[in-house]
């Protein structure tokens, strides 16, 4: 059989594996309009042809199958191209965007005799294959219920066009969600019913619903879906419950562990299955480790032995293991149950497209956020109506009027400062990974001077940080000045450092060249009630645990959060000399760690968080010895020598500039500020 491949992916290189090992195929050609990608997966593989169309790939290779492994919405087109050009098509799950397009492409192959499936990987896993024949025989009884857990996540959004993923309310639900219906199928007979509760954390920003609750009823029992993009650790597992047994099914693990029942009372059947399972997890978890590790076990063997299983079918001129009437009803439960999820994702993308309706002297970005929030009470209490720049609508602050969407979408930023005089960009990425800070941070930033550049705002105040500044080459007893230099390894310090150096660099200069009025604020370490937990410089939160680099003497570069907005405030109405410049808001008062860590002290009694002062040769070891960990895994740990050499806070500070520029003293102060984020402990230092 000659074989071609529509789309390199990630998950083409799982079909190329399944199918180099098969003896009867040829893998004739691989296309997708990224040319680059699938250049290098053709290398990879040995492929000879690499083309940018299906028919390009067609006319030169004269493919008997294609296997369509592109995004969803292109299923329907690809396949019915492929079944004209008379090819047998294996395509991945889901298998298209809606019941008719299904319909359309099951019609296609049977009027032209040609045999149509649906990669339905799950179906193929292993321990799920040793499961149903367990339930062949009988091994626990008559089959009453099964439940499926499962966590995942998707590729982090890095600015620009919103991906598809994150385009439709019910995205998450119908991409996994299709996986357990036909497991539950393959236990229980066709689905039934279905009940699907979509929930909203607002963990994942992007998503519309991160928590999935479905309930299934099928012709033999009752099935149950939890599907997280916040349980940890992630799971991937199905539970059989039967009249005389269950069986765990741990895909990650490639295990299946059956509970069974025995002669004698329940506590002993829970002793004897304990017991079993433990010494069979000692025997296989390391040598399901060590196959991974060598390569006997291969990546997603859901997936290889999906498409293995087709291939001998069609050899043999045998049904396929999956008919496309599966798919189709996968989708179409998928589709019911997500109704809701979808017409809440409409009202919500109407909503945010819309421009702003009422007229708004100032924008806050960030307004949800500990520094942002204190500003905008302020800015409140002084009568302003803020338009607010919100990744998601929230019960707080409903009354007034907010722009949905991301930093790092452009259109979304464009919206909310259309109109503004005034905006007070405090939002950045706080977490995450590199997708995550690049979009929230880098692009956000840009996204923000570019509209305030088009739109003649008058007025932008940027809310920097102390952190991207050299914390382990700054000499001992220095001032701290606005002039200090850069710190010239981001890349060993962190995602963060990074991305707030290259945003505040790029502000700067993009401002220079347009005239763009921006202060550029970069507050020390920010404190105050709602902040009580939040570890001062150089104190490392591990294992419920706060860890002291060294003997908790050096100062702390500390401001409150008023003083803070104080400062934003006043850079509002600052004289031109303060335009594009750099101004540090630092308290003078001189407080060390121990002294921070003393007023804390009733609540991190409270909170039971015990205080460990570390040597610092001993952090610095840890370190060295993560970083050799770091070399062999060819990938950067959390730890290294230089994130702990980067731990002591930035001291002495000269905040003198913020009182030339903007006439800023610390009205509150550390001290009262200390008392007031901490009242149970006075006023003790």
């Amino acid at each position: 059989m000659r074989v071609a491949l529509v789309g390199a992916g990630y998950v083409a290189s799982r079909h190329l594996i399944g199918l180099r090992e098969l003896p009867n195929i040829e893998i004739v050609g691989i296309c997708d309009l990224d040319q680059d990608r699938a250049a290098a997966l053709a290398k990879q593989f040995q492929i000879g042809g690499v083309y940018r169309s299906l028919a390009e790939m067609a006319a030169a290779t004269k493919p008997q199958v294609v296997h369509i492994l592109t995004p969803p919405a292109s299923h329907c087109s690809l396949t019915l191209e492929a079944l004209d050009l008379g090819c047998h098509v294996f395509v991945e799950k889901p298998m298209a965007d809606t019941v008719e397009e299904c319909e359309r492409m099951i019609a296609a192959a049977k009027a032209k005799n040609l045999v149509l499936s649906v990669n339905h990987s799950a179906r193929f896993e292993p321990p799920v294959l040793e499961a149903l024949e367990l339930v062949r025989k009988g091994a626990i009884g008559d089959i009453l219920a099964v439940h499926h857990f499962r966590g995942s996540d998707y590729p982090a959004y890095a600015g620009g066009k919103i991906p598809a993923i994150y385009r439709q309310g019910s995205y998450p639900f119908r991409d996994l969600g299709v996986h357990a219906l036909y497991v539950f199928e393959a236990f229980l007979g066709q689905v039934q019913s279905l009940r699907v509760m979509p929930k909203s954390t607002g963990r994942e920003p992007m998503l519309t619903f991160d928590e999935w609750h479905a309930d299934a009823t099928c012709a033999k029992g009752h099935a149950y879906a939890w599907m997280s993009w916040n349980m940890q650790p992630v799971r991937n597992e199905f539970w059989i419950q039967g009249t005389r047994g269950a069986i765990d099914v741990n895909c990650f693990l490639q295990s299946c562990k059956v509970h069974r029942t025995y002669p004698g009372p329940k506590q002993l059947h829970a002793v004897i299955n304990g017991m079993r399972h433990a010494a069979s997890s000692l025997k296989n978890i390391p040598l399901y480790l060590l196959g991974v590790l060598t390569g006997r076990v291969k990546p997603s063997p859901g997936i290889i032995a999906s498409v293995q299983a087709f291939h001998k079918a069609l050899a043999a001129n045998q049904p396929p293991p999956v008919p496309a009437e599966e798919g189709l009803r996968s989708i179409a439960w998928v589709l019911e149950g997500s109704k809701e999820a979808d017409a809440a994702k409409d009202a919500l993308e109407a909503q945010r497209v819309q421009p702003p309706v009422r007229a708004a002297r100032v924008l806050v970005t960030g307004a949800n956020g500990f520094l942002g929030g204190a500003l905008l009470k302020r800015l409140r209490e002084a009568g302003e109506t803020p338009r607010l720049l919100l990744r998601r609508p929230s019960a707080q602050n409903a009354d007034l009027e907010a722009v949905y969407g991301s930093l790092g979408d452009p259109d979304t930023v464009d919206r909310a400062v259309a109109g503004v005089e005034v905006v007070y960009h405090v939002g950045a990425a706080m977490k995450g990974g590199t997708e995550e800070f690049q979009a929230g941070t880098v692009l956000g930033t840009r996204n923000i001077v570019q509209s305030c550049i088009r739109h003649k705002v008058k007025k932008l105040v940027y809310v920097s940080s102390m952190g991207l500044l050299d914390h382990a080459g700054h000499p001992a007893g220095t001032p701290v000045t606005e002039n200090s230099p850069y710190e010239p390894y981001p890349e060993r310090r962190g995602i963060y450092t990074g991305t707030k150096m290259t945003a505040e660099r790029e502000l700067l200069t993009e401002a220079e060249k347009a005239g763009l009025d921006a202060v550029v604020l970069r507050p020390g370490q920010i404190f105050g009630k709602g902040a009580e937990l939040v570890t001062p410089n150089g104190v490392i939160r591990l294992a419920g645990r706060w860890l002291v680099y060294g003997n908790g003497s050096r100062p702390l570069p500390l401001v409150y959060v008023e003083d803070v907005v104080d400062g934003l405030i006043a850079a509002e109405t600052a004289s031109p000399a303060a335009s594009r410049q750099i101004i540090h808001l630092v308290d003078p008062a001189v407080v060390t760690q121990n002294q921070y860590l003393t007023a804390a002290r009733h609540v991190l009694e409270e909170e039971r968080i015990p205080v460990v002062r570390v040597p610092q040769f001993i952090l610095l070891s840890l370190g060295w010895m993560v970083d050799i960990l770091s070399a062999l895994a060819k990938r950067p740990l959390p730890l290294s020598v230089y994130r702990v050499r980067s731990l002591r806070p930035l001291a002495p500070n000269d905040a003198s500039k913020a009182k030339q520029l903007l006439g800023w003293t610390p009205r509150t102060g550390v001290s009262r500020g200390l008392s007031v984020t901490f009242p149970a402990a006075g006023t003790e230092q």
